[in-house]
């Protein structure tokens, strides 16, 4: 079965959409939850600006996998509570909910436009690894050893005294 797919504008309008639904009522969500998904959103903005990064799509990616834990806490911590809620304050709660909803979906999307990208399918840590690429693999059954002072075969040998 084929991923189907989906533009990186789309996702970062539909988040943008929601959060700023989410942050209506001002007093149901703190700050942070503001700073954290409208910077995750910028760099979605800098991934769709350049088309070939890899490092813009991974940080996207990445950020979406941070703003799902910490939306999992604000959403915990923050949500109004009582039977008497405005409608205000159940649609800011519901938008937030619904963004935090569709954040796994949304990094499936960005994760397959991050291997379109040339993206390795593991993340890479920084950790040495053995590797099959044999690219600067130099035989040792060679006879012919380069000289190590080219200039030297062009030159005259110096005369004894």
């Amino acid at each position: 079965m084929e991923v189907p797919a989906v533009n990186l504008k789309a996702i970062v309008l539909v988040h943008w959409l929601l959060t700023v639904w989410a942050c209506m009522d001002y007093a149901a969500l703190p700050d942070s939850y503001q700073w954290g998904n409208f910077t995750v959103l910028t760099v979605g903005v800098w991934a769709i600006a350049q088309r070939d990064s890899i490092d813009a799509i991974i940080m996207f990616l990445i950020g979406l996998l941070l703003t799902i834990l910490t939306d999992i806490i604000h959403l915990s911590i923050y949500y109004p509570r009582g039977h008497n809620l405005t409608d205000l304050q159940r649609f800011t709660a519901g938008m937030a909910i619904f963004s935090l909803l569709l954040k796994p979906l949304s990094c499936f999307f960005v994760y397959q436009m991050y291997r379109e990208r040339g993206g390795e399918y593991a993340f890479n840590l920084g950790f040495p690894t053995v590797s099959r690429d044999r690219s600067a693999y130099q035989s040792i059954d060679q006879q012919d050893v380069p000289c190590p002072y080219p200039d030297l075969d062009s030159k005259p040998a110096p005369r004894p005294f």
